[in-house]
């Protein structure tokens, strides 16, 4: 089926502007690694509270604050190479990411519950994973829904005047043009 001006229907798909993808999402990892900073700084500086440095034990041991930046910078890179993947594959990619962020985020928060640690050391690290997970799927978020664009392609491009009066031979052109 054609238009008026014997043009084919535009092929319109998704798609996803990888540059600024990608140069927002090492922006977020930059903001990633500096709130993990600032949680550490607040944990252990004011609060007094050692965070994921329960005396050599655990999961992490005793991670550095460096360490855990640089997890958390990771962590932003891994969630827009996702985005990434759920831009091009996926039906829904802002609902899928949605869903897998706030689930990851869940075990970031839990898995310090579980650790035989201090309630403060447990409560502290919980919070400071759970603000930077937010962060993180806030920000890829909306940096990958400003990263979206409409690709358009013409199936077949007829570049043909639509008909005159004078190409008429002996007769009034109808009133209407049918696809045929």
């Amino acid at each position: 089926m054609s238009d008026y001006y014997g043009n084919q229907p535009q092929d319109v798909r998704p798609g996803i502007d990888a540059r600024r993808l990608w140069a927002g999402g090492v922006a977020t990892a930059v903001v990633a690694a500096l709130l993990a900073v600032v949680g550490l700084l607040i944990a252990r500086g004011i609060f007094e509270v050692e965070v994921l440095a329960p005396k050599g034990e655990g999961v992490w041991g005793n991670a550095s604050t460096t360490t855990y930046a640089l997890v958390a910078a990771a962590v932003a890179l891994l969630a827009t190479g996702l985005m990434h993947l759920l831009s091009v594959a996926t039906p829904a990619p802002s609902q899928f990411f949605g869903w897998i962020m706030v689930l990851v985020t869940l075990i970031a928060v839990v898995l310090p519950l579980t650790l035989t640690v201090t309630p403060s050391a447990k409560i502290a690290t919980a919070a400071i994973n759970l603000v930077i997970g937010l962060v993180i799927a806030a920000v890829v978020n909306s940096m990958a829904a400003s990263a979206r664009t409409l690709h358009r392609r013409r199936t077949q491009q007829n570049t043909a005047p639509p008909p005159t009066r004078q190409q008429w031979t002996g007769q009034e052109p109808p009133t209407r043009y049918y696809d045929r």
